[in-house]
């Protein structure tokens, strides 16, 4: 008679909690579809939902030991780490987009400010400054979409089409690219 599933995989999660990689594997095997199109629903970018899933997989084998079947089945318990860490990026892209679109607000409005003081000048200038020294440091990939974007006023899905490339694909460059600047700009 063969094992139901969910015993099974309680099984599995006792061996990843004892640190048995091949566990973790057919754990990995077994799920990873089902929670990457769980991941990509609520994403729509391909790269940002395996990176969800990796996240999930890893998450597995730091805490295989806290699961309590008494709880909840382990597709259930999956599934749930999928859903709040595909969440948490939805967000993290919106706050992302917001933050995005007021400082390019602001910059358009600072630089239409005809009466700027000297100081202010000399702020833009160096701001300018650092700001380009941050673009030339990205990958070539990422500065192209991000010039794109802020520099040509093209929305995602027109740099998707121009640059032939997935729309998933655009939005993850941009975002990649924008954090590494913040981290750039924040060293300067």
């Amino acid at each position: 008679m063969a094992t139901p599933p969910s015993s099974d995989d309680e099984h599995l999660i006792r061996q990843i909690a004892e640190r048995d990689q091949v566990a973790l594997g057919r754990l990995y095997d077994r799920y990873a579809r089902i929670l990457y199109s769980l991941a990509f629903k609520v994403l729509n970018s391909v790269e940002e939902a395996e990176e969800v899933v990796l996240d999930v997989f890893s998450q597995v084998w730091r805490d295989a030991r806290r699961y309590d079947a008494a709880r909840s089945r382990v597709d259930s318990w999956l599934f749930l780490f999928t859903r709040s860490r595909a969440l948490d990026r939805l967000r993290k892209r919106q706050r992302l987009s917001r933050v995005v679109e007021v400082s390019t607000t602001k910059a358009q409005t600072i630089d239409n400010y005809e009466d700027n003081t000297p100081e202010q000048a000399l702020i833009l200038g160096e701001r300018r400054e650092q700001v380009t020294r941050a673009l030339s440091q990205l990958p070539e990939e990422q500065r192209r979409v991000i010039e794109m974007a802020y520099f040509q006023g093209l929305s995602q899905s027109a740099i998707a089409q121009r640059a032939n490339l997935k729309l998933g694909t655009v939005k993850t460059r941009i975002r990649l690219g924008l954090n590494k600047m913040k981290g750039l700009l924040a060293d300067d």
